[in-house]
Order: structure tokens, then C-alpha cells, then sequence
């Protein structure tokens, strides 16, 4: 299985669709703009009344009436969607900090604006370790909910998170650092205290779990994301897997691999 991040991020040519959810190609594109026109100075919004008056409309040529009928129905859908032209607007401004995604495999767009998915609205896909307390899991779930529109207010969670599971794993949950370091020595693999801390420089070192870091950002809480789930994989998933396994071996092995443990243990004492 790989393990490639395909969570959407502005930065990629592929990811994880949030409309469909398949990890392919993502096309991206700049946004033309121009004016309304004096004429009509507002967008044309159609409802049932205007679809209905372009069907039902006699004196109009078939190919016209079709082609009104069918973009408001893809206009009342409320979705974004390319609209073929022959004129190709070279001289109209482009809308800067404002790109839109295509998916290779359905077709759907999405709106970013800088470096968030603004449409459509949906959890990245990232999901939290199912053996995480129940508690945690919510803060992870909800920091999913608001990553897009809120990196810094994820990056607090997930960082709440952090020391939430430092405390179900036997530390004192008021110091991260110190947590950490802990952990390791109880077996926590050290790449994941470099990543900690990489993330911990990164920002203010200041700031308490659960407070605002104002230097937080997107990158940030991705990799509060994978750290929390890290840290559960190895400190709870791990451990429960192989008490799973040892548990269903026959007992006179179980009782030979005490004698063992004890002989060592008395040869090591002497």
C-alpha cells in the first residue's frame, strides 16, 4: 500500500478529489474576468420561472432554446462548471489569489482562494487512528472539519490533541516537550519527537496546547494530522496488535517463554 499524502494541497498536480474522492490528475486554471455590462449589471441567477420560460418558449430556434435550457439547468445545480466559448478573452484581468481545479475523473471543479478549497465544502481526507480514546478522535475530527478555513484554529486542536494522548499514555500532559522525550525512552520512535519538534520551532514556542499560534498554517496542521495519528499507531496500535497475537499462543509455549524470561532474569541478577 502506499503511503503517498493525497490530501488536496495547491502545490500538487494530483490529490485526492473532494468531490468524488479518487486520486487523480488535477488540472488547474487561472480565472478570467471582465464587467457586467451597463445593460445588465448584475449576474443572471435563473430560477424554475426562467427555466420553464425558455422550454415553453415558441418563437424561439430549437438550438438556442436547448442551449438556454440547459445552462440554467447547470446554473440552478448551484455548482461551478466551464462554459465553451469561441471568443477567447486575451485581454481580460486575471482574478489573482483565485484558481480553479479540475478532476481528471469526474470533471468537477473546485474553487481555491490563496491556498484553501473554498468550494466544495468537506473534510480532508485524513482520518484519525480508530484506537484513539473517543475524545480525541473528536478534536482530530473536528480539526478536519475546519483545516480549509481555518488552519490555525486545526493546528490548536490537533495540538490539544497531542497532549490529550500524552496524558492517556501515562505522562503528565502539562509539558509536550517533556512528554515526548518520555515516551521515547518508553519506546517512541525518535523520528517522531524530530518531527515534534520541527513542528514546535516552526511555530511560537510559546504558545500553550489548545491557544492560537499565529504562525500556524496549513503545512503545519497536515503535520499535526500525521504526528497525532503516528503517536497512537506506535504507543497504542502496535502494542495491542502484538498482545493480540501473543495472547493466541497455546499455553505450554506461553508458560516455556515465562521459565525463559525468568531464568534470564536470575542469570542477569547474579
Amino acid at each position: 500500500m502506499s503511503n503517498e499524502d493525497t490530501t488536496p494541497v495547491i502545490s500538487k498536480t494530483a490529490f485526492s478529489c473532494p468531490h468524488c474522492g479518487a486520486y487523480t490528475t488535477q488540472t488547474w486554471y487561472s480565472i478570467f474576468v471582465k464587467p457586467y455590462g451597463q445593460d445588465h449589471r448584475t449576474p443572471s441567477i435563473p430560477n424554475e420561472e426562467s427555466l420553464e420560460f425558455f422550454k415553453t418558449k415558441p418563437d424561439m430556434e430549437k438550438d438556442l432554446r436547448d442551449n438556454l435550457v440547459q445552462w440554467c439547468e447547470k446554473m440552478m445545480l448551484g455548482k461551478p462548471f466551464f462554459e465553451n466559448s469561441d471568443k477567447t478573452p486575451y485581454t481580460a484581468p486575471i482574478l489573482q489569489n483565485c484558481n480553479l481545479a479540475r478532476c481528471y475523473n469526474c470533471k468537477e471543479i473546485s474553487i481555491w482562494v490563496y491556498d484553501r478549497i473554498v468550494y466544495p465544502t468537506s473534510k480532508i481526507d485524513i482520518k484519525p487512528n480508530g484506537d484513539l480514546p473517543e475524545h480525541i478522535q473528536q478534536l482530530f475530527d473536528e480539526a478536519r472539519e475546519i483545516v480549509e478555513s481555518s488552519p490555525k484554529g486545526a493546528a490548536a486542536l490537533l495540538r490539544l490533541s497531542i497532549q490529550y494522548l500524552c496524558k492517556e499514555l501515562g505522562e503528565s500532559g502539562k509539558n509536550i516537550d517533556k512528554d515526548i522525550a518520555s515516551l521515547v525512552s518508553k519506546g517512541l520512535n525518535p523520528l517522531v519527537q524530530k518531527s515534534l519538534d520541527i513542528v514546535r520551532v516552526i511555530g511560537n514556542e510559546s504558545v500553550h496546547p489548545g491557544e492560537i499560534d499565529l504562525n500556524d498554517n496549513k503545512e503545519i496542521a497536515l503535520k499535526l494530522f500525521g504526528l497525532v495519528n503516528l503517536i497512537a499507531e506506535q504507543m497504542i496500535s502496535h502494542p495491542k496488535q502484538v498482545e493480540s497475537l501473543y495472547g493466541t499462543l497455546p499455553q505450554n509455549k506461553l508458560d516455556g517463554i515465562e521459565k525463559r524470561n525468568t531464568k534470564a532474569s536470575q542469570n542477569k541478577n547474579t
